[in-house]
């Protein structure tokens, strides 16, 4: 299984760590480390999070790491990551007409 880390994923978790290196650089760069392996992990095991509090279906998860909530999709071949954000926070920028327009399959609402 391919794990395929979205555009707008990258930016968000370019913006978080920015936002944990302002208090100290160290916790930043192990808060990528950890949540990378924990990425790398869904590989093996992708149903292990539950289903999304953000999308109304069961192949979209939100995988939880220290307060935040990084949804990822389950398709065939492949597992996308979609963004991550606090896990308080909505995610009122992703729609699922988004995502269905950038990764194929129609997700229903």
């Amino acid at each position: 299984m391919k794990i395929i880390k979205s555009q707008d994923y990258l930016n968000s978790l370019k913006t978080t760590l920015t936002f944990i290196s302002q208090d100290k650089k160290s916790a930043a760069i192990n808060f990528n480390l950890e949540l990378n392996k924990k990425v790398k992990e869904l590989k093996s095991f992708p149903r292990k999070y539950a289903k999304s509090k953000y999308f109304d279906q069961e192949d979209i998860r939100d995988l939880m790491y220290k307060g935040y909530s990084v949804p990822y999709i389950i398709k065939e071949e492949s597992i996308i990551i979609i963004g991550i954000t606090k896990y308080t926070k909505s995610l009122k920028n992703t729609s699922l007409e988004e995502i269905n327009n950038n990764y194929g399959k129609k997700i229903q609402d």
